[in-house]
């Protein structure tokens, strides 16, 4: 067995590779070769340190979000469970406000249903419906998803360890009331340029975005990051990711929830 000596050191060096190549804008090797394939627990003391450091630089938590919430991605990286990274207000983006590129290292998008809570998730063993009564409305939403390592070329330690390869996110400007819509039944298709790049429904995100967003409540209450009133919730891709260059404009529609758009400097 490995000694904890030697466990501290890969992941806080882990850490201090994702913290610089997020500070220079440089994408750094992938950080799975500091610890074992899947040890999870491992990736994610690493994006705690990075998280830990956010906090104490005044950076604002305000909201998590889910990864891997399709099935076929999880069993395309070994694992049988989405995970997670943290929100914070420097990463929120007006809907159609113009964003840098470089504000997200290799940055792709994707369209998701986003929960606003209106009360406290503070328990672990949570139900759905305590789950409805939290829920204050749902938005459409595009996550900005990016990766400090580089092409991409990640596992699900590398993205665990990433924050989840958290980017920003823009939320749509219309909230709309849980009974308003079907989160699994809901389609959605995110264009550019007038066309579609990709499609999808509520079904492919775990079964429905509820199932998701109620699985990382109890995940988050149980490692100490409960979700709180006023939090966001990026509930999970409802269709594969698009990549970005520069100009690009991308609107979401996600039926009964109405429209979000992310719009990309052309320089």
């Amino acid at each position: 067995m490995e000694d904890m000596t030697t466990s501290n050191e890969s992941f806080r060096e882990a850490a201090d590779r994702l913290h610089a190549a997020a500070r220079s804008g440089v994408p750094c090797a992938p950080i799975r070769d500091l610890f074992a394939a899947h040890d999870l627990e491992t990736a994610y003391a690493a994006q705690e340190i990075n998280t830990k450091r956010a906090i104490e630089t005044g950076r604002r938590l305000v909201g998590r979000k889910i990864g891997l919430t399709s099935l076929a991605v999880q069993r395309q990286l070994g694992v049988n469970q989405p995970d997670y990274g943290m929100l914070f207000s420097d990463m929120a983006r007006g809907d159609a406000e113009d964003i840098a590129l470089a504000d997200v290292l290799q940055p792709k998008v994707e369209g998701e249903i986003a929960y606003v809570l209106g009360r406290d998730l503070t328990q672990e063993q949570l139900t759905v419906s305590d789950l409805f009564r939290a829920i204050e409305y749902a938005v459409p939403a595009i996550e900005i998803v990016g990766s400090r390592i580089q092409n991409w070329d990640i596992r699900i330690t590398d993205t665990i360890a990433d924050n989840a390869s958290s980017g920003l996110y823009v939320l749509g400007s219309r909230p709309v009331k849980l009974d308003a819509f079907d989160p699994r039944l809901c389609g959605m298709v995110m264009e550019k340029a007038g066309e579609p790049v990709s499609v999808g429904a509520g079904a492919a995100c775990m079964g429905s975005p509820l199932n998701a967003a109620l699985w990382l409540a109890k995940v988050m209450a149980r490692v100490g990051y409960p979700l709180k009133a006023g939090d966001t919730i990026l509930s999970g891709a409802l269709g594969p990711m698009a990549a970005v260059a520069p100009g690009d404009v991308f609107n979401v529609r996600i039926e009964g929830l109405g429209s979000v758009c992310a719009a990309f400097a052309k320089e």
